[in-house]
């Protein structure tokens, strides 16, 4: 929505705070930056304030009972947003429409929810649901019909997940995930398209892992090196501004998110950040605690995740990527990337049978590097192998 005939759309699988969205367009209005359109789908599910106030209600209630029990959740009230959505007590965008809905799914709410302290007025929180969802109706729609049209219209359908695979409420480190499904399979049950519309899956992983909130990171760096990735890399939450845990790239579980995804090609970001070191680890297997060794997969309890030990290969360092390099790039593209920076690249396609498409060397739109079709970089991948 920032860029000029674009149509960006919030689809069926989100929540959404109204009053937040609301102040986000107007600023967004504001500044001169909403150059394309905004549209919110009917079916998406409000988050309440007093989801919000119970998110943290929860998450101190875990820390009393278990210190080692707390998720560090964003508090931002989405867990149990999207608990009452599968529970049937949700709100839907489309409902702020009808006072008389919202009234009586609030009350139903209020009733499941007396437990919780400090709820505020219900009075207030209809009231201000039901003026936003009236000022935001020009934006609210049935999306899938939307998308289904443009893509008979053979237009252009990019589908942008947030969070990780590794925090999918079935497939991430459980219970330290997020309560829906940021996984390509999702990206298509929350948007309303059907699978055999899907062309390519491009997964995006940095040179390096980081990780917000609680929660086993088997290569993390708590030393000096990872507060270096922190500060280079600007690693801070995008919502809450929080430090984010930082460490080295984990292949075991790129591959294990590469099959889960079916990622057709990888983009890889923030090489430049690893510029001028010596040597750049990467994890290629765990060691067991009883000895044996893994490639692939991902164990079902977090806290076996936590015992594992990461082996690494140390691959060779390349140079910083000072402006006159990065000009290098913009003018002459992947021909300039240096060498150690490829062998790193081919190393990741032969170490998850995915080739690597797109490589990021700073914030700018202009410092991203395409490096051709996917195919010319590695073999297909239902050739890819796996095994248990």
């Amino acid at each position: 929505m920032l860029r000029h005939q674009v149509v960006g759309i919030s689809g069926p699988g989100m929540v959404l705070q109204p009053m937040k969205l609301e102040e986000e367009i107007r600023e967004l209005e504001r500044r001169g930056l909403l150059r394309g359109e905004v549209v919110i789908s009917d079916r998406a599910h409000v988050l309440l304030p007093i989801h919000e106030i119970e998110d943290a209600w929860q998450d101190d209630l875990r820390a009393g009972k278990n210190p080692a029990a707390q998720l560090g959740t964003t508090r931002r009230g989405i867990g149990p947003a999207y608990e009452d959505r599968y529970g049937r007590w949700g709100i839907r965008m489309g409902d702020l429409s009808r006072p008389a809905v919202v009234r009586e799914r609030l009350e139903l709410l209020y009733a499941v929810k007396a437990h919780v302290p400090n709820l505020p007025p219900i009075d207030q929180v209809a009231a201000d649901l039901i003026e936003t969802g009236a000022r935001l109706a020009p934006h609210v729609r049935s999306t899938e019909t939307l998308l289904w049209d443009a893509i008979a219209r053979g237009e252009s359908v990019l589908l942008e997940g947030a969070q990780s695979t590794l925090l999918d409420i079935d497939f991430g480190t459980y219970p330290y995930v997020t309560s829906s499904h940021p996984t390509s399979a999702g990206a298509m049950v929350g948007s309303g398209i059907p699978p055999t519309d899907l062309d390519t899956v491009v997964g995006v992983a940095k040179a390096y892992c980081t990780r917000v909130g609680a929660g086993p990171f088997p290569t993390e760096d708590s030393g000096e090196k990872g507060e270096f990735l922190r500060r280079v890399g600007g690693e801070r939450g995008a919502t809450t501004g929080r430090a984010r845990r930082t460490g080295w790239l984990d292949l075991v579980l790129l591959r294990y998110a590469a099959r889960l995804n079916g990622f057709t090609s990888l983009a890889i970001t923030k090489v430049d950040v690893l510029g001028g070191m010596e040597s750049v680890p990467v994890c290629v297997q765990y060691l067991l605690p009883d000895g044996t060794t893994v490639r692939n997969g991902l164990p079902l309890d977090a806290g076996d995740l936590a015992k594992v030990q990461p082996v690494y290969e140390h691959l060779e360092g390349w140079p910083p990527f000072h402006e006159r390099l990065k000009e290098r790039l913009r003018r002459e593209g992947a021909n300039a990337l240096p060498a150690p920076v490829r062998r790193f690249l081919e190393f990741l396609t032969q170490e998850t049978g995915v080739p690597v498409e797109y490589v990021g060397y700073g914030p700018a739109r202009d410092e991203t590097v395409w490096l051709g079709p996917p195919m010319a970089l590695g073999r297909p991948r239902s050739l890819t192998p796996w095994s248990g």
